[in-house]
Formats: structure tokens, sequence, C-alpha cells
């Protein structure tokens, strides 16, 4: 979903800012000729290259509410992920262009320029800064397939290194801006940087998590599990309904995903005591915690996501589908709670009645809830989800704001239902959790 967030804004008005800065920059000299402009445009692809790594580096922080800023926590990944990838093809640029302006004296001349002696060591921090770059961002792009989420997370700590050797590269090189701006823009932008990855690798394992047990283990399924965590000490969690959080289990009887964190939606309302998450089996990890003990302790960092924002409409339709039911159960939990009138259509989409985990809960709070209707679709007995379904149970989807969470086909036809219903696309809210 593309809308508009105070965060997002500031970081892309900061990115064209630093290049309206570049290009006044510009002197006479670099205008002369085509090796004098070649010359100017590598040195400025290095400049908003570093500046949307910095920014990048500094959304890694992962503060619990900072992310609500960017619409949640899987839209600032987006946002991070776009940085990222404009700073490598940036930054991938800069010597080849810089390459490119030297020619005019020789194929030596433009290999000297970008592969000098051993002993000009700023410029090799800066090829050690773009292959680490090159290697922990990599596995982002699709074109590689869909990496392991483990060793994605480890070959990003590549990034405080790189983020390093950028900046003594460009500490010693930096020659386009005026010496003060200059400055303040590199220490303030390395600062951020710095500060959000000590935070994000060091500090919020001691001051960002919670301690939890677990309490019980209840078997929805052969593949579905709802864990209820009680609360170790003090610090309890404080969230809104259909956030999500890291949960990182340290049962050493787990077959996998011992001391890993992965996020999972809570299942629980706010008003309960008690943090409950559903857990489907999709991976070694959420395999492994299918069987973990209770007793164990864990730990959850969050909460985050913005799935439902405080000044969303009062009349919603959901669209939901496998494990993407979860945020919409600890939404209804919690409306079941409050005991107040709502205007709220559910369309739970599975593939048959055996898969259509919590039905009965939801029916059961459609019951007892004013205005809470829950409507079943059935893949094999009804083919996709279509106009003509969506308008025999709720005739006023335009009228409606439209929550949707499952599988990515599911959330893209879903999108394209609501769209073609007359549904404004700010009022279309869509979660998910690729790499988050």
């Amino acid at each position: 979903m593309i809308r508009r967030h105070p965060g997002q804004f500031a970081l892309w008005l900061a990115v064209v800012v630093v290049s309206i800065v570049v290009l006044a920059s510009i002197r006479g000299p670099d205008l002369l000729g085509v090796s004098g402009m070649l010359d100017f445009l590598g040195r400025a692809s290095a400049i908003v290259g570093l500046v949307m790594l910095l920014l990048a580096a500094a959304l890694s922080a992962r503060l619990p509410g900072f992310d609500r800023w960017f619409g949640g926590l899987t839209s600032l990944w987006r946002t991070h992920h776009l940085l990222g990838a404009g700073s490598l093809l940036l930054l991938m640029t800069h010597p080849l262009l810089l390459a490119l302006a030297a020619a005019d004296d020789g194929v030596g001349s433009a290999m000297a320029r970008i592969f000098p002696a051993l002993s000009d060591w700023p410029v090799w921090s800066g090829w050690a800064a773009l292959v680490l770059m090159m290697i922990f961002l990599a596995p982002s792009f699709h074109f590689f397939g869909r990496p392991d989420y483990q060793r994605w997370k480890w070959l990003h700590r590549l990034a405080g290194p790189a983020v390093l050797l950028g900046l003594i590269h460009t500490y010693q090189y930096g020659r386009t801006l005026a010496p003060a701006i200059e400055s303040a823009l590199w220490t303030l932008l390395g600062l951020l940087a710095l500060a959000a990855l000590v935070w994000h690798f060091a500090l919020s394992r001691r001051f960002g998590r919670r301690r939890y047990a677990v309490e019980r283990v209840i078997m929805v399924a052969n593949n579905l599990v709802e864990l209820v965590l009680e609360p170790i000490g003090r610090r309890q969690l404080q969230y809104r309904a259909g956030q999500f959080v890291y949960l990182t289990p340290f049962d050493e009887m787990l077959s996998a995903g011992h001391a890993e964190e992965h996020p999972y939606t809570l299942s629980s309302s706010p008003l309960e005591d008690r943090l409950r998450i559903a857990i489907k089996d999709l991976g070694d990890a959420s395999r492994a915690i299918q069987t973990i003990r209770p007793g164990s302790k864990v730990t959850v960092e969050g909460p985050y996501g913005n799935f439902f924002p405080d000044d969303a409409p009062p009349r919603q339709l959901w669209i939901a589908g496998g494990i993407g039911i979860t945020p919409f159960l600890g939404r209804a939990r919690h409306l079941a709670l409050l005991v107040q009138p709502v205007d709220v259509h559910l369309i739970y989409c599975v593939q048959d009645e055996a898969r259509a985990r919590f039905l009965d809960e939801f029916q059961q709070i459609a019951v007892r809830l004013e205005g809470f209707q829950v409507t079943p679709h059935f893949f094999y007995r009804q083919g996709p989800l279509d106009h003509a379904f969506i308008d025999a149970h709720c005739a006023d989807t335009a009228e409606r704001a439209v929550f949707i969470c499952g599988p990515g086909p599911l959330n893209q036809l879903a999108r394209k239902l609501a769209l073609g219903a007359g549904v404004g696309r700010a009022d279309i809210h869509t979660e998910d959790f690729e790499l988050v």
C-alpha cells in the first residue's frame, strides 16, 4: 500500500534537499567538457548514495513506536529497502563515472583512478565498503530468490563496517561540498546511523525486550498453536490490538529457532493480563516452536505495526486468509471485551471448512457483539474471492475502510477487488511480514 506518512516524507525530502545542495555546488570547471561533467556526477552519486545508506542504517534501529511514523514496521522496512537499493546503485556508479572521467588521459589513467597503489588506503576503504554493501544487500533483491531469514539477518551485520569505511573514504576525499556543510552532514548522519546500529545490535537485547514464560500451549490444529505467555516481573508489554512482536524462545529442547527472534502477531487483546500469540508451521523455527514446553522462557520485543490506525473509519471490511487471521483475531477479541457496538464485517478466506481456524470463536463474537459480522469464503467450494461474493455479503464496501492480511496472492486480489469496488487507496490497509 502506498500512503503518505510523515517519516517517509521527511526521509525522501532529506534526499532531495541533499541532491539540490550537491547540484548547487557545481563549479565552472565541472562544466568544461565531458570529463569534467562525468567527474562531478561521479562525486555527486557518491554523496547522495552515502546519504541514502546512512538514512537506511538509521532506520534499522527498530525502536517500538517509531515505525508508526512510517505506517508500521513493514512500511518502514520497505522504505529502508528502497534507500538501501538506491544507495547501492549510486555507489556502484561512483567509481565507474570517475574512471570514465579519467579515460581522456588513457586507459592507464582510468585504472589508476579507481585502483591506485595499495598505500592509498582511503580509496581501498571505499572499495571495501562497496564490497560489503554488495554482500549484505544482494540477498534482498528478488533476483536471487527468497533468502534464508537468519542468514539474511547475519549478513546485515556487515552494515556497520560498511558505513564506517564509507565515511572514512568520504572524509578523506570530500571535495564537492563546502567544508562546513560536508562536516555537518556526515557528522549528523554518521551519528544517527551509529546510534541506530548500536541500539539494534547491542542495547535492544538488554533494554528493549520483555521477559515472559510460556504458561500454556494450545494446540489449535496439527500445524497451529497459540502460546499463552505470563509476564515475568513488572515490565509488561503495552500494545494495541493487531500489532506484532519479535519473539525469542529459550527452550533448549527446540529442534530449531532456539534464541532466534522471529516476528509474530499478537492474538490477544490489550485488556488481557496474558499475551497470546498464534503461530503456524511455516518453516523450521515456527515448526519447532509447536513443541515448546510450558514453563520455558521467552522474550518479546515491540510492539510494532500500525495495521489498525487510530484514525481509521469505524465502518470496516476485514479480508483475511491463512495465518493472516491473527491480527483480526486480536482486534475482534479486543472489541468483544470493550462491549461497544461496531460496524465491522469479516470475510475469512480459507480453502475449506477444516482450515477455518478460530471461525467458531469469531461466530461466537458475532453473536455477542452488536454490528460484528463474519462470512467464511471457501476456495474449494466457491473459487477465488470475487466482486460478486463481496457484493452479496457486504454491499456497501465502497463506504468502508478495508483491512487485508493473508498470503501474497490473496492480498493482491483483495486489494484489486477493493479498488474496483470504489474504495479509496488511503482506506485500504494491508499487513505482511516479508523480511521484517
